[in-house]
């Protein structure tokens, strides 16, 4: 029913005042937006789920079986993993991966972050080398690894050359020496990383204020002061980023060492990655390969909690 200050409106002929919108129920509206977000998260959740998810969940429980390929798994339980505890090529394998890990991780943090302090001062040329720098870690390994152990040549290699004008008596045998193949993988992996990371860290350093420098200058910090006070801490976010994704792939090193040393002479550089290739496409035992996949996951899942809950605390 017409209320009488409508009827009136209507008789003189004025405008009926619009009424409000209908506001649709708000749990529509949330339930929309969750649709939205689903749709677009969905693709790559479905890749991740198909491609990594489901490989990690099979491997755990081909960990547990005895397998060939060549007909059905049969159920072992923990006999894969007590095997490895008297493995003597597997206790290698982890002496060998920790070895690397231990002198990788750090080496690279410190070269990368040097470059990146280098070329981001206002040099000439700075954007040239800065892809030099880079072009490495895009090369491919198998030609990385072949140019490198010709310099590592122990008769004719430029490197011992070179070290002869300065050091007496027996040159390093690098590759062919079970004392020297592992440091000379660690330096051919540092060098082809670092430009990735160079690359992390100039752009941690593009969020380091100016003022705080030209602050500090001002107060009569020298350039170490004000990298360890100003630069340093600012970098926390990158450098935390950075160790954790040098230290996974760090313990994950297989490429490097297939094509420069295939884990020689004799075991010196053979690494979990490779002992699980061998395993697994080498002698075809899928299960006791995936035990050792296994303990790999779950060193660099415990490595890189240590690494968030450090971090966490850091912050606090």
């Amino acid at each position: 029913m017409a209320t009488p200050v409508a009827d009136d409106r209507r008789t003189l002929g004025l405008p009926q005042p619009e009424r409000p919108p209908l506001r649709k129920p708000r749990t529509s509206l949330k339930l929309r937006n969750a649709l939205v977000g689903w749709t677009f998260i969905l693709p790559n959740f479905a890749g991740f789920a198909v491609l990594t998810l489901a490989p990690v969940l099979t491997l755990f429980y081909i960990s547990l079986t005895s397998w060939n390929i060549f007909g059905a798994a049969q159920w072992v339980g923990l006999d894969n993993f007590a095997r490895l505890v008297g493995d003597k090529s597997f206790h290698i394998a982890l002496g060998n991966t920790f070895y690397y890990a231990a002198l990788h991780i750090p080496i690279t943090i410190v070269v990368s972050l040097s470059l990146a302090l280098l070329l981001n001062q206002k040099l000439r040329g700075a954007a040239f080398f800065r892809t030099v720098a880079f072009f490495p870690y895009i090369t491919s390994i198998v030609a990385v690894a072949v140019v490198w152990n010709m310099l590592f040549s122990p008769e004719y290699g430029p490197i011992n050359q070179f070290l002869s004008l300065f050091l007496g008596g027996e040159m390093p045998g690098w590759t062919v020496s079970k004392d020297w193949a592992m440091p000379a993988v660690i330096i051919v992996g540092t060098w082809k990383d670092m430009g990735y990371y160079m690359l992390l860290f100039l752009a941690g350093l593009q969020t380091v204020p100016g003022e705080l420098h030209e602050a500090a200058r001002i107060d009569g910090a020298n350039a170490w002061q004000r990298f360890w006070n100003i630069t340093l801490p600012c970098l926390r976010p990158t450098m935390f980023f950075v160790t954790v994704m040098v230290t996974i792939q760090s313990f994950k090193v297989f490429d490097l060492i297939l094509v420069m040393t295939d884990g020689g002479p004799g075991q010196a550089t053979l690494v979990l990655s490779q002992y699980i290739y061998q395993k697994g496409f080498e002698q075809f035992e899928f299960g006791y390969a995936s035990a050792v996949a296994v303990v790999l996951f779950f060193i660099c899942i415990i490595v890189t909690v240590v690494q968030f809950l450090y971090n966490k605390r850091k912050e606090a």
